[in-house]
């Protein structure tokens, strides 16, 4: 199979550049299943952590990873990312598969996870104009869907009950935001 990179995808940029055969050599031995012969594009979106598509001769992914240089303590924490999505896999929330987290930043410089790549649309405009208005409601109508089975997971029982800290949340979101518009 010779995947083509999605229309949203490009040529890595320069600052987010890493050695892709020190990342074929970790996916060889971390991801079950991965057949070689990496191909690497960068997503145009996914600013805050880098997203790329990734291929081999089989299947293609997606890859997460922190952006490079000085970064506020607990930003971009993708082994968080990589954590929650890993304990929805097994719930009603649509979540990609998750295959492997890698925090040894010899790899390509930064801490990552490697995920199933699902094909859709973003929607960058959320009132969605192009749209006739059924692919609106329909679409509405599963975000709602959605958003109520995130809000239904137990967090217990997804493996969850020691994420992060339920007091307070609000006033340190605020901290948080305030020393990152000042730094």
């Amino acid at each position: 199979m010779t995947a083509t990179p999605p229309d949203n995808a490009g040529p890595v940029r320069e600052a987010h550049r890493f050695d892709e055969t020190r990342l074929d050599a970790w996916m060889a031995e971390n991801v079950e299943g991965y057949s070689g012969g990496l191909r690497v594009c960068q997503f145009k979106g996914g600013q805050s952590n880098p997203t790329y598509w990734l291929a081999d001769r089989e299947r293609q992914y997606a890859l997460r990873k922190k952006p490079p240089g000085q970064l506020l303590q607990s930003a971009h924490a993708v082994d968080r990312e990589y954590r929650v999505m890993r304990a929805l896999g097994d719930t009603d929330v649509p979540s990609a598969v998750m295959y492997a987290l890698c925090e040894d930043e010899s790899v390509i410089g930064t801490s990552f996870f490697v995920m199933e790549y699902v094909q859709g649309r973003i929607f960058w405009n959320v009132q969605l104009p192009k749209l006739e208005p059924a692919e609106r409601q329909a679409i509405y109508e599963e975000l709602a869907r959605v958003l109520a089975a995130i809000h239904s997971v137990d967090v217990g029982a997804v493996g969850l009950s020691d994420y992060g800290r339920p007091d307070a949340y609000v006033a340190r979101q605020v901290k948080r935001w305030t020393k990152q518009y000042l730094a």
